[in-house]
């Protein structure tokens, strides 16, 4: 006997919510897509090498000309072009948050069906873990993660994945809660179905819809995240281009170079923006309890 299929899992589901999306929502689904496609294809939208120093182009206004290049944005401290290193930073930025989303829901998601699953002493140990870290201040814990490990762009994915695996176990666990008195599970585990194909089969398709709106509303948090980790000189380091990198040089100059942290915080604000409110759209479709 299988599950009945999720309503948030559904294609019909989905479908019906790309019919009812509002349309002021598809200009910021626009500018998602556009950060997604600018980070996969960087070194075709760059229009010069991001690393590349010109003494003679230092702290040039958007829109100067040096020796025929064409700072569109304007230029850093070192004569770097402003444009290049915004657009592999958003490669940087988004890698950082979409590995972190992954693993940290990988892991919160498989803790919170163990603990709804097995209950008793399981239940217990994962769920008092969950307490534990979610009492540690997340940035105390990524710097003193840091510090053991050194920073770095995979130290930085991990210490974001253990930061924020809890908010997922917490979800997953409640959710499977409500799925494991149903007539389809109990059935399941009567006829001797295993446990991991259970929770697998069974369990987490109930409960994926929550937790991809969950990822959603998180993707925003770990790029917000990691900009604060590469402004305190703990995140990507350089000769990478981030944008909590360049805000964190830029806010020397922003008496007479604002560019330099102004547009990278400015596309951080955008794509934040976008982000949150595309989960918060799916977040109000796919709960049941808000429709």
């Amino acid at each position: 006997m299988s599950s009945p299929s999720s309503t948030a899992a559904h294609p019909d589901a989905f479908r019906r919510i790309l019919r009812e999306i509002p349309g002021y929502l598809w200009i910021f689904i626009a500018i998602f897509a556009a950060f997604i496609i600018i980070a996969v294809f960087a070194p075709y939208f760059a229009p010069h090498d991001p690393n590349a120093q010109s003494l003679l182009a230092r702290m040039k206004a958007p829109g100067t000309v040096v020796r025929g290049v064409n700072y569109i944005l304007g230029s850093d401290e070192l004569g770097r072009d402003v444009l290049s290193r915004i657009i592999y930073g958003a490669r940087a930025s988004m890698s950082v948050a979409l590995l972190a989303v992954f693993f940290s829901g990988v892991i919160g998601s498989f803790a919170g069906l163990l603990a709804a699953y097995y209950r008793g002493w399981v239940e217990t140990c994962v769920m008092r873990l969950v307490d534990t870290v979610l009492s540690i201040p997340a940035l105390l814990f990524a710097i003193i993660i840091v510090a053991v490990l050194g920073p770095g762009f995979y130290n930085l994915v991990l210490v974001m994945a253990l930061t924020r695996w809890t908010r997922y176990a917490r979800v997953a666990y409640g959710q499977a809660l409500s799925v494991m008195p149903q007539s389809f599970v109990q059935y399941a585990r009567f006829v001797g179905t295993p446990s991991p194909l259970i929770m697998i089969r069974h369990i987490l398709p109930n409960v994926f819809g929550q937790l991809v709106v969950v990822a959603t509303l998180e993707f925003g948090g770990m790029v917000l995240f990691e900009a604060g980790m590469s402004f305190l000189g703990l995140g990507v380091q350089p000769p990478t281009p981030s944008w909590g990198a360049m805000m964190n040089i830029g806010h020397h100059y922003l008496h007479n170079a604002w560019w330099i942290s102004g547009f990278p915080g400015f596309c951080l604000f955008l794509l934040v923006l976008s982000v949150n409110l595309i989960g918060d759209y799916l977040r109000d479709r796919l709960d049941p309890r808000l429709r």
